[in-house]
């Protein structure tokens, strides 16, 4: 019943996306900019890699077009989750603070789909693009062969990644309930957790190895599936066909911050306004 309802609601989904599309076409320079200011933020970063690299040639047997694949597929997963996750954001700011989240409660549709579909954002196509293109270098560097079965594996984990970072905005909005405010502490999780898992996971303590994989599973949507386009063997030593199945973490994480979600709604007391 609840997936028949979802499905009911796509449409007012996809009306939110495109009134929200809508209005920022209204002001193309001002959208060109966002998204050629978000190309070339992310740009810097690049920059930063290739200057390590430069410098030190390889890094534990690393080399940068290894490194661009995780970077290009871990931007592309937190540019598509970025621009759904918008509402879940700002929803301190923008909804409870100002009673504005009242009125979607009163809609008979789930809140999630209304708070993802309530700014999309087009300048998140700056750091999409940016990831497309270091995957195009890492291809180019590495000679990789886009089989059906690569194809599929960065399918799946831009899926699962995407999975794995709108979870964490979920988080950041549920802390809203308590909070009010969204706390900055939360871009740990989200901008810090792109920064982490740009680099292979071999390269980190054994401690936070186990952070990104069981706790916040970045190395799933990310180094597994890597290793597997790649055809590379884990240096830590998990199976080759741990790749194929890791990105579904993301799912599961997704579901179990949906969850808590759950019980900060619980919490919300209305503004009465």
């Amino acid at each position: 019943m609840k997936v028949v309802r979802a499905m009911g609601s796509l449409p007012l989904f996809f009306r939110l996306v495109g009134a929200s599309l809508g209005g920022q076409a209204r002001y193309p320079a001002s959208a060109l900019m966002l998204t050629v200011g978000q190309f070339l933020g992310t740009g810097i970063e690049v920059v930063a890699v290739w200057a390590l690299f430069h410098r030190f040639g390889a890094v534990q047997g690393w080399r940068i077009g290894e490194v661009a694949l995780f970077y290009g597929l871990v931007n592309c997963m937190f540019a598509l989750a970025d621009a759904l996750g918008r509402g879940f954001d700002v929803l301190g700011t923008e909804f409870l603070r100002t009673g504005a989240f009242d009125r979607l409660l009163l809609r008979p549709r789930p809140l999630a789909l209304q708070l993802m579909g309530n700014d999309f954002r087009i300048s998140r196509l700056g750091r999409l693009l940016q990831g497309l293109a270091m995957v195009a270098f890492a291809t180019q560097q590495m000679g990789i062969a886009w089989t059906p079965g690569a194809v599929a594996i960065a399918l799946l984990a831009i899926a699962g990644g995407v999975a794995l970072f709108l979870g964490i905005l979920v988080l950041q909005g549920t802390l809203a309930f308590w909070t009010v405010e969204s706390l900055e502490i939360a871009n740990v999780l989200t901008y810090g957790g792109v920064q982490a898992a740009q680099y292979p996971l071999a390269l980190y303590a054994r401690w936070f190895r186990r952070v990104l994989t069981f706790i916040v599973p970045l190395a799933c949507v990310a180094y597994y599936p890597v290793l597997a386009i790649l055809g590379k063997a884990d240096p830590l030593g998990a199976p080759a066909w741990t790749g194929l199945v890791s990105p579904l973490a993301g799912f599961v994480f997704l579901a179990a911050a949906f969850g808590v979600w759950r019980v900060g709604l619980r919490r919300y007391a209305s503004t009465g306004s």
